[in-house]
C-alpha cells in the first residue's frame, strides 16, 4: 500500500502525461497532413479517406480513455486514503478532506487531457469531411 501511496501520482499524471503528449503529436502531424496533401493525387475515395484519416483512432482513443484513467487514480486515491484511516485508528476530518481533494485532482487531470482531444477530433473529422467533400466535387468536374 505505501508503494501505491507513493507513486499514485506519479503514475496517473505520467499516464495523463504521455497520452496527452501522443494525442497533440498526432494532432499536429494531421494539421501539417491536411494542408500539404494533393486531392488529385488519389484516384479512389477509399484511398483517399484511409490516408485522411490515419492517427485519428489514436486521438479519439485518447479524447475517451482519459477521463477512465483519471477516475482511476481517483478511486485509488481514495482507497489509500481509507486505508490510512483504518489504520491509524483516529478519524480525523482534516486529513479525510485533503486526502480526498488530492484523490479527485486525478478526476480533473483526466478530464484536461479529454476535453482538448475530443475537440481536436471533431474539427479534425470535420476536416476530413471538407477535403473529401472537394476531391468528390473535383471528380465530378465542379471544383
Amino acid at each position: 500500500m505505501e508503494l501505491l501511496k507513493d507513486y499514485l501520482d506519479y503514475m496517473v499524471l505520467g499516464t495523463l502525461g504521455v497520452m496527452s503528449f501522443i494525442m497533440l503529436a498526432f494532432a499536429v502531424e494531421r494539421i501539417i497532413y491536411f494542408w500539404r496533401v494533393k486531392l488529385a493525387e488519389f484516384k479512389h475515395i477509399e484511398l483517399l479517406k484511409v490516408a485522411l484519416t490515419r492517427n485519428l483512432t489514436t486521438i479519439s482513443s485518447v479524447g475517451s480513455n482519459a477521463p477512465y484513467v483519471g477516475l482511476l487514480g481517483t478511486v485509488l486515491g481514495i482507497l489509500v486514503t481509507f486505508h490510512e484511516m483504518g489504520q491509524g485508528g483516529k478519524i480525523d476530518v482534516n486529513t479525510i478532506m485533503l486526502g480526498l481533494a488530492m484523490a479527485l485532482k486525478a478526476t480533473a487531470a483526466g478530464l484536461f487531457v479529454a476535453i482538448p482531444a475530443i475537440l481536436f477530433y471533431n474539427s479534425l473529422m470535420r476536416k476530413v469531411d471538407v477535403l473529401v467533400a472537394r476531391w468528390e466535387a473535383a471528380q465530378d468536374g465542379h471544383a
